[in-house]
């Protein structure tokens, strides 16, 4: 237990997550107070007291866990990484009634996190929500003049198909990673070559996104924490590094600055303090958009760079404030 006069840093994500444990292990060298809990631990393992309209705070109370409670005027910051909100499937309850349980806390508990007043968020989920849609991070990173892939997301078949003959080499990307099993074995959303005769009317039941493929020698994978960053160039030959992490090997590189500006403006845009770009490099050296993932992992290349990661993280939670909130405070 903490004084009450400490501000603790709220932790909200899964239980098996190393790359939190990394954090609160940094935010524990710098004594900071951390409060680790999940949506899932509702009940015995979380409990939510919030009083709003009783105090000049805009909302006051306790979140509560088995070893820990945080006052909710005093929070210094909210780590938000991978939270799991119960669906109650198992309780014993009928269906109905377990929609309703859930919704009840995701807005109870959810919307009392969301009007923390004063605390730093990375990042708040709402703008990380907003931030995920990738006809819009393209749209984005377009606006803001990086390079961006010829790219159609359709459902109509003609259309699909005269994309797809229209440029050399096509690739298939899923617009949101979903968790599927086919007969027992989960199935992860790669990028994938694909050709205009291997489409047919299943095209027509969802909109999917087709991308000119860029001749590339490596992928970058650059992480910004507040003001930092951290990139890594990623060599594999691999069209989707992620197939493989072992044919990895990797490189701490520095951006050129005008890059570096503009994926800064990008996050600075979408109102996130953190986030995972990733960058295809082609053979002229020109960097292309992939996409931004704004809770992207990025343990294991901190353990394989030896980069300071989770120490930016620990810096950017202790100070409670995001420094490009700052610089849009301060005066012209």
């Amino acid at each position: 237990m903490y004084s009450t006069e400490e501000r603790p840093v709220l932790v909200v994500t899964e239980a098996a997550d190393v790359t939190a444990d990394m954090v609160i292990a940094e935010l524990n060298r710098r004594n900071v107070p951390v409060v680790r809990f999940n949506p899932s631990d509702i009940g015995t393992g979380l409990t939510v007291s919030a009083r709003f309209g009783t105090c000049p705070a805009l909302v006051a109370g306790q979140v509560r866990t088995p070893s820990r409670t945080a006052d909710l005027t005093r929070v210094r910051a909210v780590y938000w990484r991978r939270p799991i909100w119960p669906t109650f499937e198992d309780s014993g309850m009928d269906a109905d009634d377990a929609r309703f349980a859930a919704a009840q806390v995701r807005y109870g508990l959810g919307g009392t996190l969301y009007a923390l007043d004063g605390a730093l968020w990375v990042n708040h989920p709402l703008r990380e929500a907003a931030a995920d849609y990738k006809p819009a991070q393209l749209a984005t990173a377009q606006r803001l003049g990086l390079p961006v892939p010829p790219t159609i997301v359709t459902n109509d078949l003609d259309d699909a198909r005269q994309f797809i003959a229209s440029h050399d080499q096509v690739i298939y990307k899923t617009l949101r990673w979903t968790p599927v099993e086919h007969d027992g074995v989960q199935v992860t959303g790669w990028a994938d070559p694909v050709t205009a005769a291997e489409l047919d009317e299943s095209v027509l039941v969802t909109p999917h996104l087709f991308q000119a493929r860029i001749d590339k020698i490596a992928d970058v994978r650059v992480l910004i924490v507040g003001d930092r960053t951290f990139a890594v160039r990623i060599d594999s030959g691999l069209l989707d590094w992620r197939r493989d992490y072992s044919a990895l090997s990797y490189t701490v590189v520095e951006l050129p600055d005008q890059l570096n500006r503009l994926l800064h403006a990008y996050l600075k845009s979408a109102g996130l303090a953190s986030g995972s770009f990733d960058l295809a490099i082609d053979r002229a050296g020109k960097p292309w958009w992939l996409e931004l993932n704004p809770t992207g992992q990025w343990a294991w290349l901190e353990e394989a760079t030896g980069l300071q990661m989770s120490a930016a993280f620990a810096d950017l939670l202790t100070q409670g404030e995001n420094p490009l909130d700052r610089h849009r405070a301060a005066p012209a």
